[in-house]
C-alpha cells in the first residue's frame, strides 16, 4: 500500500522590533518553490525528507506543494502570508479530494510571524488540520529557536527540532521527521507529545550547543532522555526572544509512544534544568569605546560583535552606531564594517570605483534605532552581492545581497548591501573582497557564527551593548505581550514551569 505524503516549507524567523518587512519579494530572493521545482533539493531538511520517503522499504507517494524560504527580518506582510498559506492549501486540497493524502510534513522554523498573527506556524498547522480532518498525521521540524504554543501542540502529531546552533543538522533534522511519518502510518508510533516551558528570554550569544555551555548542558539532557526506550524523540529549545508575543520562554519537548503522563514528566524536568542555567545564559556586555580601548591594547584583530543589529535575528543590519569610534582611529588602523544602506550602495554603483561621494550611511531602513551619518567616501569596490553558503543549513545556496559596494573612509571599509541576508561564516566580506585578516577591528553583527567566521585571524571577541531589534540581553526591548513574569526581570520564581500537552 501506498502512502501519499504532502511536503512543503514556510522558513523564516521574524521580529517584531524592528527590521524590513517580510514580502513575496523577499522569499523569491531566497527561495520559493512550488511542485514539482520541491524534487530538486536534496539539502537541507526537505532533502532530508526525500531521502527517508524515496528510500524507505515502505511504499510514499510524495506530494511536493510549496518552499518558501526567506532571511530573517520583520513581520511577514498579510499578502505574502495569504498568498503562501492559499497556495499550501489548495495543493492540499486538492490531494485531499483525490483521496490521495495519509500525511503532512512540514518545515517550518517556528518564530515566524505575520502582520496579524503573532503565532504564525500555529495559524498555519491550525489551518492545515481543519482541511486534512483529525485522522491524517501532521508532522513538523522546526528550529530550534521556536516559540511553541499551545495551537501548535494542538494541531501537530509531533514536533522535531534541529539539534545545532550554530546551525547544521538541518537535513538530519529532515530525516528524523519523515521517519516519524513513516513510524505513524506503520503503527509504529502513537505519538503522545508534551512541551515544558520556562519563561526566560535571552539571546543567543550563549546558546551553542557544543562544549558546555548552558544550552549545550541542557540540549545534552535532552538527548540523554531519548535515549530511554520508552522515549520516542526529544527537542530542546532556546526562543527567539525578539518575537513580541505572550507567555514565550524555553524549554523542552518530549514524545513519548502512547504515554501522556511520561511525556509530562520528561518535558518538566528539562524544562525545570533550563531554568536553573538562566543566569549563565547572560553575556558580558561592553560599551563601544571601553572595548575599543580594550581592543587596541590587544595584540592582534578584535572582534566587536554588534548582535543588536543581526541580519539573522530580522534586524536591518543598517546600524552604523559603531562607526563613529572607529572612524576616530584615523586612517592608521583599518576597521571594517557591514551596513545594509540600498541608497547608498546605489549610489556607489551610479559614481564607480574610485570617485569620492558625500554619503548619508545607516538607519534608513529602520530608522527607529538611530541617525544617518554624512561621511565622504570612496569607493573601492562594486559587485553584484551574490555569493555562495559554505556550510550551515543554506551550504551550497546562494545569497543576495542585491548591488553591493566597498567604501573607505579613514582607516575603515564599510560594506554596502542592498538587501540584509543571513551570516554564516564571513561569506559576504569575502565577496566583497575583504580580507579581515588585514584588520584591526571587525564588526560582526550576528551572535554566535562569528565564532566560526573569525577564530583563524582573531583570539579577541567583544560583544557590544549597543540598542537595537537582536539586542544580546532582553531586559531594555519595549514588549508589550505578556512576557513577564520572566528572566532576566524577574530571576526568582516559584513554580515557573508552564506545560503544554
Amino acid at each position: 500500500m501506498s502512502h501519499h505524503i504532502a511536503v512543503g516549507a514556510l522558513l523564516v524567523e521574524c521580529n517584531h522590533f524592528g527590521g524590513i518587512p517580510t514580502d513575496l519579494d523577499s522569499f523569491h530572493r531566497t527561495q520559493f518553490l512550488q511542485g514539482d521545482d520541491l524534487l530538486a533539493l536534496d539539502e537541507g531538511t526537505l532533502g532530508g525528507y526525500f531521502e527517508v520517503l524515496c528510500d524507505s522499504k515502505e511504499e510514499f507517494s510524495i506530494i511536493p506543494t510549496l518552499a518558501a524560504t526567506a532571511c530573517p527580518g520583520g513581520l511577514v506582510t498579510d499578502e505574502a502570508y495569504a498568498q503562501i498559506k492559499s497556495t499550501l492549501l489548495s495543493e492540499l486540497e486538492s490531494a485531499r479530494d483525490n483521496q490521495q493524502l495519509d500525511g503532512v510534513l512540514l518545515a517550518l522554523h517556528g518564530s515566524a510571524a505575520a502582520e496579524s498573527h503573532s503565532d504564525l506556524e500555529g495559524d498555519l498547522l491550525a489551518a492545515v488540520r481543519n482541511l486534512v480532518g483529525p485522522s491524517v498525521p501532521i508532522v513538523a521540524t522546526l528550529d530550534l529557536h521556536a516559540h511553541i504554543t499551545q495551537q501548535m501542540i494542538d494541531h501537530s502529531d509531533v514536533l522535531i527540532a534541529w539539534e545545532t546552533y550554530p546551525h547544521r543538522d538541518a537535513r538530519e533534522t529532515g530525516v528524523r521527521g519523515a521517519k516519524a511519518m513513516a513510524d505513524i502510518l506503520t503503527g509504529k508510533l502513537k505519538p503522545t507529545m508534551a512541551m515544558g516551558i520556562a519563561p526566560v528570554l535571552v539571546g543567543a550569544i550563549l546558546g551553542a550547543t557544543d562544549g558546555d555551555g548552558p544550552f549545550a548542558r541542557t540540549m545534552k539532557l535532552a538527548k540523554e532522555i531519548e535515549s530511554s526506550d520508552e522515549v520516542y524523540s526529544t527537542s530542546a529549545f532556546l526562543v527567539h526572544p525578539y518575537l513580541d508575543a505572550p507567555e514565550m520562554g524555553g524549554g523542552g519537548l518530549v514524545i513519548t509512544h502512547d504515554n501522556q503522563n511520561l511525556a509530562n514528566q520528561l518535558a518538566q524536568e528539562i524544562a525545570e534544568f533550563y531554568w536553573e542555567q538562566r543566569f549563565a545564559l547572560e553575556p558580558e556586555l561592553y560599551e563601544i569605546d571601553e572595548a575599543i580601548e580594550l581592543g587596541l591594547a590587544h595584540a592582534g584583530t578584535v572582534v566587536l560583535v554588534e548582535t543588536a543589529d543581526c541580519c539573522g535575528g530580522g534586524a536591518a543590519g543598517d546600524s552604523v552606531q559603531v562607526l563613529p569610534a572607529l572612524l576616530a582611529l584615523g586612517p592608521a588602523v583599518s576597521s571594517v564594517i557591514p551596513v545594509v544602506d540600498q541608497l547608498a550602495a546605489s549610489a556607489c554603483h551610479a559614481a564607480g570605483i574610485g570617485a569620492t561621494l558625500d554619503l548619508q550611511l545607516g538607519h534608513r531602513h529602520d530608522p527607529k534605532w538611530g541617525k544617518p551619518l554624512a561621511v565622504e567616501a570612496t569607493v573601492v569596490n562594486l559587485t553584484d552581492g551574490r555569493f555562495i553558503y559554505q556550510g550551515g543549513i543554506w551550504d551550497g545556496c546562494e545569497g543576495n545581497m542585491g548591488p553591493a559596494a566597498v567604501v573607505k573612509v579613514a582607516g575603515v571599509f564599510i560594506c554596502l548591501a542592498s538587501f540584509p541576508t543571513y551570516e554564516w561564516c564571513g561569506e559576504q566580506y569575502s565577496a566583497l573582497g575583504i580580507d579581515v585578516t588585514q584588520m584591526k577591528f571587525i564588526v560582526a553583527k550576528n551572535p554566535m557564527n562569528y565564532r566560526m567566521a573569525f577564530e583563524h585571524c582573531s583570539e579577541n571577541f567583544m560583544v557590544l551593548d549597543t540598542s537595537g531589534p537582536t539586542p544580546a540581553t532582553c531586559r531594555h526591548l519595549p514588549y508589550k505581550q505578556k512576557v513577564r513574569p520572566a528572566f532576566p526581570w524577574d530571576p526568582e520564581l516559584e513554580n515557573p514551569i508552564r506545560l503544554l500537552q
